[in-house]
């Protein structure tokens, strides 16, 4: 819930920012919320398009939403990425119980056509992620996921802390099995990076030196970059 100018304060020291579009619907799921407000939401991510910050966002569905609203919802993302070019990945989540929730999960096959959906309406240079602690990607990889978002060993998701990370090893299988290698990647995908010097349009001289230090962060992260495409983590 962060203003145009709150954002570019923040732009030069954030590799990328994102925010949950959830969806373009009106629910009784964000009834009285006024951070979850479509307009407010569509207007955080177009203010990141005109900062130029490469962002994330996504699509949250089973919350009292139809198919028309999910497509509505992916067509919007759609048309701010076409005019603005920022959209590295749509998370496409399915909602899961918790404490907040208790209207059950979508089943398989409604995950199976929505991550179709995602993949068919979006830009073929946006990646389409399912979080691989709240859905089964082994079932969903044949839908045109690309990336699996965060997975850390030693901290909980503290989004949904009800849901455990998978074992990396598990999605190794899971990639191995697709016939696909599994690379780490940086938070901002590499399209945005300057091709020379430190900086351009999309990312700060701050960020850049990070990312081109000669330490082993630095060479960490080049390393990532230097590494074969494949489904991202």
């Amino acid at each position: 819930d962060q203003t145009m100018d709150q954002m570019e304060l923040l732009a030069p020291v954030m590799a990328s920012m994102g925010v949950m579009l959830e969806t373009t619907a009106e629910v009784d799921a964000h009834a009285g919320s006024r951070r979850k407000r479509p307009a407010k939401r569509l207007a955080t991510i177009r203010n990141a398009g005109e900062l130029q910050i490469p962002f994330t966002t996504g699509i949250l569905f089973g919350i009292g939403e139809n198919w028309n609203d999910r497509a509505r919802s992916l067509l919007a993302i759609r048309g701010l990425h076409q005019r603005y070019g920022h959209i590295q990945e749509v998370i496409v989540q399915p909602v899961s119980p918790n404490e907040r929730w208790d209207g059950g999960s979508p089943n398989l096959e409604t995950m199976q056509r929505v991550v179709a959906m995602a993949r068919k309406a979006l830009p073929e240079d946006v990646a389409v992620q399912v979080p691989p602690n709240l859905a089964p990607v082994r079932n969903l990889v044949d839908n045109g996921i690309n990336d699996l978002g965060g997975v850390s060993p030693v901290t909980d998701d503290f989004v949904n802390p009800d849901y455990a990370w998978p074992a990396v090893e598990e999605i190794e299988s899971i990639a191995e099995k697709a016939g696909v290698p599994l690379r780490e990647r940086l938070p901002v995908y590499e399209r945005y990076l300057p091709e020379n010097g430190l900086s351009n349009d999309w990312i700060s001289e701050a960020v850049g030196h990070v990312i081109y230090a000669d330490n082993p962060i630095g060479r960490r992260y080049r390393n990532l970059l230097a590494s074969e495409p494949g489904p991202r983590v």
